[in-house]
């Protein structure tokens, strides 16, 4: 079966793509403002179920490209950091990017993955929504490193103003439990979440030689 992953992230595709599974990219293009909920793994869903049901709704209605088979399975995520019980996501300026990392230095928070799986058979279709859960320890950064950061443009456009496969990488200094979930998408979660709508995880891979 295909995946079609309804996230524009690169770092998604990336993760997908080294686990073995090439998708099909498409992109939601739902306004994530619209979503009111304060508890950060009830965001994190919420969001997750959004962008996924509106690009199986696209599908059905022709307005994105099809996917070409009968049967596939669409992936939708969406990822908050929490600190002191607050979700936060992208925090879209510099400004907003400095004083997040002056409140996450030295300390931990808790990245949540919201996930949307829906399997599509023909006309029948099958969900599961779950989130996942990673401590993420920061290192005491200086100021001129959060400036230095700053300047790279890559922590005003990703959840939590950090990433751990990208400039972000040396300011981690631990994670406590999925990896793969501080990067946008737990491929474990994953795995499970389709087995229990009866895909193997297996038959999502690329064929092999």
């Amino acid at each position: 079966m295909r995946l079609v992953l309804a996230s524009a992230s690169p770092a998604r595709l990336a993760t997908l793509r080294a686990a073995g599974v090439e998708p099909l990219v498409r992109v939601s293009g739902v306004d994530e403002s619209t979503v009111p909920h304060a508890d950060p793994t009830k965001l994190a869903l919420a969001l997750a179920d959004l962008k996924a049901e509106a690009v199986l709704a696209a599908l059905a209605s022709g307005s994105a490209e099809g996917v070409g088979e009968d049967a596939f399975v669409l992936v939708g995520c969406d990822s908050v950091l929490e600190l002191d019980g607050r979700a936060h996501g992208k925090p879209g300026t510099d400004d907003a990017v400095r004083a997040r990392w002056r409140a996450l230095r030295g300390r931990s928070g808790r990245l949540v993955t919201g996930h949307h799986v829906a399997v599509v058979r023909g006309d029948a279709v099958a969900h599961r929504s779950r989130a996942a859960s990673t401590t993420v320890h920061f290192a005491d950064v200086t100021d001129a490193e959060i400036e230095a950061y700053v300047a790279t443009g890559e922590p005003q456009h990703v959840a939590g103003a950090f990433t751990i496969d990208g400039y972000g990488a040396a300011f981690v200094s631990g994670v406590a439990g999925d990896h793969h979930n501080v990067v946008g998408i737990s491929v474990p979660l994953l795995r499970v979440l389709l087995a229990e709508l009866g895909v193997a995880w297996t038959d999502l891979w690329r064929a092999q030689r």
